[in-house]
C-alpha cells in the first residue's frame, strides 16, 4: 500500500549503481588484462546472475557486498572454462552479453533462464554471431533460449546489421569484437533500437582502453558503421554511476506533486546513460528543472501538460511516463515502443490493462504508439506487476496522489532495485538518501 502525501516533500537521493553499466563493466573487466576494481556496483537479481555465471566461466571474482565493490581478474579475452551451464534468470543483459562472450572460448556452453526468458527473442544476436563465424544451436524453440555455443574463438569479419529487437545484441557483439581473429566491421543498415545504450557500451569500452570507430552519415548524422580494432582491454578502477532508469521514479514522484523537490546526486549532463533524458521530458510537461553536470534537481509544478514524445531511445521510461500522464492535462502520445513487447513482460499489454484499472482511456496505435487520456478521477486499485520490476516502481508513483493504490507482488523490484520501496518511503518523508 502506498500512502498518499499530505503535502510536498523535499529530498536528496542517490540511487544505487546502474544495472546497465554494472553488467557491461563486469564483462569488460573479465575480458581485460589484469585486475579491475569496480565500485558502486548494483547488487540485485540481474547483476547477481551475471556474477554467478562469470564465476562458472572460471573468472576470479571477489565481492565486497557492504561496500558494493567487486574485484575482477580478467583473462585477456580468454574464457577459462571449457564448458559451462549458465543460468541467466530473466536478465536480458546477462544472457545476451554472455552468449557473445562464450564465442571467445574453446568448448561448449549452454545458456538458459526462467520461463519468460524462453519467450524473449535472441535470434538476431545468434544470426549476427553466426555471420561472424560462430557455431551455435538452439536447445528448444528456434530463435529463443536456451542456446548452445560450440566455441572455437571468434573469426570476425564484416556484419550487416539492421534494426533489432534489442540494442543489447549490438552491444554484445561490439564488446567481444577486439578479440576476433579478423577486424570486425559492423555496417548499420537501418535505424538502431535504443541507440544511446550502444553509445554507452562504446564509451565504456573506451574506459577500458579500446576505442571503437563510429562512422556517421555526413548528411543525416545517423550512425552507419562501427569498426572495432583488434586488441584488448586493460584493467581499470571504475566507479559505476547511479542508475538513471531507477532515478526516474523519484523524479516522476516530484513532478506530479506540486511544490515537491528532489535532487538526484551523481547523475547529470555528464552521464553515460541515455535515460537521463527523462528529466527533460518531465520539464517539457511543465516541471521545473535544474540540470547540472553531476546532479538533477526537479520541482513539481502546479500543472502538467500531456505531450507527444518518441521514446525509441529510452523505452524503459515508457511505464514511468505513462503513470505521470495520468496527472497531466490532455492526452499523452508515446511512440517508439516496439521493443516493449519483448521485455520482462509484454509491457504494452500490461500498461493498457493497469492504466485502465485506474480509470484512464488507453489505446495502442500501430503497435508501438500509446495514447493515454487521463481520467477525471483516478480510481483506487490493486496493481498487477506481471513479475516486472518497472511495473511495480512506476505505478507506486500514482499512490503518492491517490489513496487505495496497492502494488501486488512488490518483491519483483529485487530484479534491479531491492531497496526501492524503503528508499521511496524515505524520500516521501523528506529524508536525505544520498550515500
Amino acid at each position: 500500500m502506498i500512502e498518499p502525501l499530505a503535502g510536498p516533500f523535499s529530498a536528496v537521493v542517490r540511487p544505487p549503481g546502474s544495472k546497465s553499466l554494472t553488467n557491461r563493466a563486469l564483462v569488460l573487466a573479465s575480458l581485460a588484462m589484469g585486475t579491475s576494481s569496480l565500485t558502486n556496483i548494483l547488487l540485485a537479481d540481474d547483476t547477481r546472475v551475471m556474477l554467478d555465471d562469470l564465476a562458472r566461466l572460471g573468472f576470479s571474482i571477489d565481492i565486497d557486498e557492504p561496500a558494493c565493490r567487486v574485484s575482477v581478474t580478467g583473462a585477456d579475452g580468454f574464457i577459462p572454462a571449457e564448458h559451462a551451464d549458465l543460468f541467466c534468470g530473466n536478465s536480458g543483459t546477462t544472457i545476451r552479453f554472455l552468449t557473445a562472450m562464450c564465442s571467445l572460448g574453446h568448448g561448449r556452453y549452454v545458456l538458459d533462464g526462467v520461463e519468460r526468458m524462453r519467450q524473449r527473442p535472441i535470434g538476431e544476436l545468434i544470426d549476427g554471431l553466426n555471420n561472424l563465424g560462430v557455431r551455435t544451436e538452439y536447445a528448444g524453440e528456434h530463435g529463443f533460449p536456451p542456446v548452445i555455443v560450440d566455441a572455437d574463438g571468434l573469426p570476425g569479419g564484416m556484419l550487416l546489421y539492421g534494426t533489432a529487437a534489442s540494442s543489447q545484441f549490438l552491444s554484445a557483439v561490439a564488446m567481444i569484437s577486439p578479440f576476433a581473429r579478423h577486424e570486425v566491421r559492423i555496417e548499420l543498415t537501418a535505424r538502431q533500437t535504443s541507440w544511446p545504450y550502444v553509445v554507452m557500451s562504446m564509451r565504456l569500452m573506451d574506459e577500458f582502453g579500446l576505442t571503437p570507430e563510429l562512422i556517421r552519415d555526413p548528411i543525416t548524422g545517423e550512425p552507419r558503421c562501427i569498426i572495432i580494432p583488434r586488441g584488448g582491454y586493460i584493467a581499470v578502477d571504475y566507479a559505476v554511476e547511479p542508475d538513471a532508469s531507477n532515478a526516474s521514479y523519484f523524479l516522476a514522484a516530484a513532478a506530479i506533486n506540486p511544490g515537491s523537490k528532489v535532487t538526484i546526486q551523481g547523475l547529470g549532463r555528464s552521464s553515460l546513460q541515455g535515460d537521463i533524458g527523462f528529466a527533460d521530458v518531465l520539464h517539457r510537461m511543465g516541471a521545473n528543472l535544474i540540470f547540472g553536470r553531476d546532479f538533477i534537481t526537479l520541482i513539481g509544478a502546479e500543472r502538467l501538460e500531456g505531450i507527444e514524445v518518441d521514446l525509441a531511445n529510452m523505452p524503459d521510461m515508457a511505464q514511468t511516463l505513462a503513470v505521470v500522464a495520468l496527472f497531466a492535462d490532455g492526452p499523452t502520445h508515446i511512440t517508439g515502443l516496439r521493443s516493449l513487447r519483448v521485455k520482462e513482460t509484454d509491457r504494452l499489454a500490461a500498461l493498457c490493462t493497469e492504466l485502465a484499472t485506474l480509470g484512464a482511456a488507453v489505446e495502442v496505435e500501430e503497435d508501438d504508439t500509446l495514447r493515454i487520456d487521463p481520467p477525471v478521477n483516478i480510481q483506487s486499485a490493486e496493481i498487477a506487476t506481471y513479475d516486472d520490476h518497472r511495473m511495480a516502481m512506476s505505478f507506486a508513483i500514482a499512490g503518492t496522489r491517490r489513496n487505495g493504490i496497492v502494488i501486488r507482488d512488490a518483491q519483483c523490484v529485487n530484479k534491479t532495485y531491492p531497496g526501492f520501496f524503503g528508499d521511496f518511503g524515505k524520500m516521501l518523508d523528506s529524508r536525505d538518501l544520498s550515500r
